[in-house]
């Protein structure tokens, strides 16, 4: 057992904060973002230029001190994604047969892949902003965990079994990330 557990994040310039109930609100230059931080003993509270997050109980576990640390880094993430954004790059690589890869509305179509008749699709996730430049892929937005995962959705699109992948390298592979 751990004794008393709190941890104290400075908020940046220019963020504003609000913090409700665990619903946290981070304003910053360039987007808004809200996520629910919500865990029975654990507490988040705004004072003056900082963040507490704080364990409620005079006893602490272990899990209590990793889910204090995880809510943590989601907020710094959120602090860097309000102020900067993400971006992840993809490349798109077809060496047997030339594959397109276009946007169409929150879809993105995966067409002629290893000469398959029907595309394969992917999902682009709320406030992702997907831009398909020659060979590479650019998935850019405010919400780390958002990107990452379109991103993640469009590998695993052209995910390839039962075959040997040191012959068969076609597919679209993350190879950058800011």
């Amino acid at each position: 057992m751990v004794k008393k557990i709190d941890v104290k994040l400075s908020i940046p310039e220019g963020i504003n904060v609000d913090v409700d109930n665990g619903m946290v609100t981070i304003r910053g230059s360039k987007a808004e973002l809200k996520r629910n931080f919500y865990r029975s003993g654990i507490k988040i509270v705004k004072e003056e230029d900082n963040i507490l997050i704080l364990a409620d109980t005079k006893k602490a576990t272990k899990k209590d001190k990793s889910i204090i640390n995880t809510f943590r880094a989601h907020i710094k993430n959120m602090f860097i994604g309000v102020t900067k954004g993400y971006t992840t790059k993809l490349k798109i690589c077809s060496g047997h047969f030339p594959m397109n890869v276009s946007v169409q509305g929150k879809d993105i179509t995966i067409k002629n892949f290893l000469g398959e008749k029907v595309p394969r699709k992917s999902i682009i996730l709320d406030n992702v902003h997907v831009k398909v430049d020659g060979d590479v892929v650019i998935v850019s937005g405010y919400d780390k965990e958002k990107v990452n995962q379109t991103a993640a959705n469009m590998e695993k699109a052209t995910f390839i079994s039962k075959r040997d992948r040191r012959v068969f390298q076609d597919g679209i592979f993350i190879f950058h990330k800011e």
